[in-house]
């Protein structure tokens, strides 16, 4: 009976992961409700058809709560159509091209999608993105990787 219970869940996880890969990082997620908010930002920023492209990309994605440590009022104002370009900039600066997984990444800046160069540091078992602690990692995509962030990452302002 014990075979048969692992082999059950071992089947389980094959095929749940089997159906996360075959998502887009959209998709995933879309499909998570942490990320509602960033789902939300990168509609109104015209991004969802190029984060379903081919990739592959590497999405430090920051949570609702991540959001929600900005100061009031900045995700309402970042989603209005005449700050689509300052929302774009952010979240591209939360996007590395090619797909990086949690056992690849080394400690050093590494250059993101909207050009700027972001900083991984590990100390002590955690590893952070400028001042973004990653608490989850690896949640496979189709067309690349997410790895969950508790802070939005903000890019040096020119």
């Amino acid at each position: 009976m014990k075979t048969i219970t692992r082999s059950v869940i071992a089947l389980a996880s094959l095929t749940s992961f089997g159906f996360a890969a075959e998502k887009t990082v959209v998709e995933v997620a879309s499909s998570d409700p942490q990320f509602s908010t960033l789902v939300a930002a990168v509609k109104a920023a015209g991004l969802a058809e190029t984060l379903s492209g081919k990739g592959p990309f590497t999405v430090f994605a920051p949570t609702n709560d991540a959001f929600a440590k900005l100061p009031a009022g900045t995700v309402d104002s970042l989603l209005k159509p005449e700050n689509k370009e300052k929302l774009t900039a952010i979240l591209t600066y939360h996007v590395v091209p090619g797909k990086v997984m949690a056992a690849d990444v080394k400690a050093g800046e590494v250059k993101t999608v909207n050009g700027d160069t972001a900083t991984i540091s590990a100390s002590g078992g955690k590893v952070m993105i400028d001042k973004a602690t990653v608490t989850k990692t690896d949640i496979a995509a189709s067309n690349g990787v997410i790895h969950v962030i508790d802070s939005v990452i903000m890019p040096e302002t020119k």
